[in-house]
């Protein structure tokens, strides 16, 4: 996603070489895990979504609404979260969302050892399990002090990296499935944003489905709005309101005199509840 971890450089390089609402949707064996909670229900947003590195203003946000975008993006947080955040608070979210807009939680945790380039927090196998722990929890009480309620989803930011270093895939999936874990716990929808080359391969082609994500959110900038025709795995994957797609990135756009660069999203899955 355009600039949202240290540079949009890294991010290119990785990349070549590698609504309504509803009763929460599956998609995936492990979203079953749910069931012995009682959740709130899920608020489904379809339609068009943007995300962009910074939270814009709060007259951006008025500026843009009513145009092509019903949903927007947030970094709620994460050590390696590219962007300051000045503009995004409990009251910034309150106000949002009462001008109508719908918004999603994107929490950019630990990145792959394997992965090229430098991060803040990086896992490895020994410290998968206990990360993805200690970032969910964070991920979930940022969420909340933003006034983002549980039943909330909150999508976890993976980006590119080389899926057939065996060793490197194993201990991704074990921090994703951790992190997953811990959320639903804290009655906060899992989901996860990554690449159809790479991480969010990793995830939707992964044997074991326990504990993975229940929301996919995939990058691939094919310019194509949809969550079906370009879905590159098995169509009964990730059903029933559980599907993103990130078709086009650094894309500059002006409404109403407030210009934003933004990655566009094709949107068929859960959103922030507020207020």
């Amino acid at each position: 996603m355009a600039e949202h971890r240290q540079s949009r450089k890294l991010r290119y390089i990785a990349w070549s070489v590698a609504g309504a609402a509803v009763v929460a949707g599956g998609g995936i064996a492990a979203q079953a895990s749910m069931a012995a909670t009682t959740w709130p229900a899920q608020k489904t947003f379809t339609g068009h979504a943007f995300d962009t590195c910074a939270a814009p203003s709060l007259n951006a946000m008025t500026a843009w609404k009513g145009g092509l975008y019903g949903a927007a993006a947030v970094y709620v947080g994460g050590k390696n979260r590219g962007c300051s955040q000045p503009n995004l608070t409990a009251s910034w979210v309150k106000s949002v969302n009462s001008l109508g807009w719908k918004l999603i939680p994107l929490y950019v945790g630990a990145q792959p050892p394997c992965q090229s380039g430098s991060n803040p927090e990086k896992l490895t196998a020994s410290t998968a399990a206990s990360l993805g722990v200690s970032d969910a929890t964070d991920a979930a009480a940022k969420a909340s002090a933003l006034g983002m309620k549980t039943g909330s989803p909150i999508y976890l930011d993976m980006e590119s990296y080389d899926t057939t270093d065996t060793a490197c895939n194993n201990a991704v999936l074990t921090y994703v499935r951790s992190f997953s874990k811990t959320l639903r716990a804290k009655v906060y929808r899992s989901g996860y944003y990554g690449f159809t080359s790479s991480s969010a391969k990793a995830v939707a082609t992964a044997t074991d489905k326990t504990d993975l994500p229940g929301n996919l959110w995939y990058a691939l900038w094919d310019k194509k709005y949809t969550t079906t025709t370009d879905w590159p795995w098995g169509s009964t994957q990730y059903t029933g309101h559980s599907r993103a797609h990130q078709y086009i990135v650094n894309s500059k756009e002006t409404r109403n005199g407030y210009t934003i660069t933004v990655d566009r999203d094709a949107w068929d899955a859960p959103v922030a509840i507020v207020g």
